[in-house]
């Protein structure tokens, strides 16, 4: 029999709950506060916890919160009387199965407790899985075991199933945002209709208008034929707009018609065309503070902000750095036809020191880099070329004193980069080619750089 645990301090709803639940055939237990439930947690492990939101002391967001640190397996049923989005997602975000309002049909909250239960034989496979894989934890793309990258794990798995609602992924240039989007695609009932990604911020303003919503023949010059936008190929599936930061005004006004009415038209035409796409969103700016900038519009915020979704830089998951080099040595071996498996404890220990201001694409480049370069079958030092200065050491060239009111670290590695950058320009006499050579960085990653750091180069 599964054991539930019933936590409210609201005696008649506990006693509802505890009759209830005996008649179904449960082993119920019952907690008055959420202090009282955490002790039982601690002795005793159960397959559900049905636990009120508002309760003295700890309310049910916090209690949920200690609850997963002690039994992360357990599922959690959120009830409230005062149910409010903002607090749907905080528990969303924490691992609640599901967040419902006092007052809900007794049948359907059985039926919600039994796929609850149903779930938790899935879960619990996946948290033997978890705990026994010592190298990697790979979900939809993502590799990471990090506490930070199994609940974004969790809640990628949660917000999938609800297919209309908007998403908007928030995260530094090169946390991954794209495989996120894609993962929320790959486990929603959209799954076998079309993924589209469009970069806001890589495709001409003059050009984005008929990529998103196509043109008709002869509505400007070379549109020789119908063309239909990708907002039409995306139809009954996922669009994903990546930088949506950079998205100009007027596309700004048009894209929320198609937010709020599901229609557009392409240019050049008459009729209103129908789509049915969830859109996931994603941005490394700060859009409220554009919005209140002017620069982007706060009702199109609102409508495509419906879940956000936070994606942490690699500095902040630091335990995930020997997994995802582990990954990409075995991804660019097989690439490149080596027989490398490994990597010095010392060469990673260099990896562990640096602060990745380009997240995970810039470790997958090093390493890629590293990879190509190695003549033996385990990456050494000499071959881990990071993009700053290291002393034989180890130590770094630049000697900072810490004041005692502290530092911003990601301002002083920014400053640090572009002066780099900037001298390895002067150097080579404004030529990227060159540059990138000197700070032994590919073509494209220096370019990256130069449009993250705001370096504007009119050069080759």
């Amino acid at each position: 029999m599964a054991k539930i645990l019933v936590v409210d301090d609201d005696q008649g709803m506990r006693e509802f709950l505890e009759i209830m639940l005996t008649k179904e055939g449960y082993r119920v237990t019952c907690a008055g506060d959420a202090g009282k439930a955490l002790n039982r947690c601690k002795k005793e492990q159960f397959d559900l916890i049905i636990t009120d939101l508002k309760m003295p002391k700890m309310d049910g967001i916090t209690f949920l919160k200690e609850v997963k640190d002690i039994s992360p397996e357990t599922m959690v049923i959120l009830i409230t009387a005062y149910a409010s989005g903002e607090t749907a997602v905080t528990a969303m975000k924490e691992g609640v199965y599901d967040y419902i309002e006092k007052g809900i049909d007794i049948e359907d909250l059985k039926k919600i407790i039994r796929e609850a239960l149903e779930k938790k034989g899935i879960k619990r496979e996946d948290i033997r899985f978890i705990k026994g894989v010592e190298d990697a934890v790979c979900f939809g793309g993502m590799v990471g075991k990090s506490k930070e990258m199994l609940k974004v794990y969790s809640f990628v798995k949660k917000v999938a199933g609800t297919p209309l609602a908007n998403i908007l992924l928030l995260g530094e240039s090169g946390t991954g945002k794209e495989l996120v989007a894609r993962a929320i695609h790959e486990n929603s009932p959209r799954k076998n209709m079309p993924f589209i990604v469009i970069d806001c911020g890589g495709v001409p303003e003059a050009l984005l208008e008929s990529e998103f919503f196509g043109h008709m023949k002869g509505s400007f010059t070379g549109a020789y034929f119908d063309k239909p936008g990708l907002f039409e190929v995306a139809r009954g599936g996922t669009i994903f707009l990546d930088e949506i930061g950079e998205l100009p005004p007027l596309l700004q006004v048009k894209l929320l018609r198609v937010v709020q009415g599901k229609t557009f038209r392409r240019i050049g035409g008459a009729e209103d065309i129908k789509v049915d796409v969830r859109i996931v969103s994603a941005t490394n700016q700060d859009l409220e503070k554009k919005v209140n900038e002017g620069t982007f519009r706060e009702d199109l915020y609102y409508r495509l902000n419906v879940i956000p979704i936070h994606i942490p830089p690699l500095r902040e998951r630091r335990e995930d750095i020997p997994v995802l080099t582990t990954y990409f040595i075995e991804k660019y071996s097989r690439e490149f036809g080596k027989e490398i498996k490994n990597i010095s404890a010392y060469a990673m220990g260099l990896l562990m020191d640096y602060p990745f201001p380009g997240n995970i694409r810039e470790l997958e480049n090093i390493i890629e880099r590293s990879v190509a370069l190695e003549t033996s079958n385990i990456i050494l030092p000499e071959n881990l070329i990071l993009a700053r200065n290291i002393s034989p050491a180890g130590e770094t060239a630049v000697n900072y004193e810490i004041p005692e009111n502290g530092i911003g670290l990601n301002e002083e590695v920014a400053k640090f980069e572009r002066q780099l950058i900037e001298k390895a320009l002067q150097k080579s006499r404004g030529s990227k080619t060159k540059a990138a050579e000197l700070l032994h960085v590919s073509f494209d990653s220096l370019s990256y750089r130069l449009k993250k750091l705001d370096i504007e180069r009119d050069i080759e």
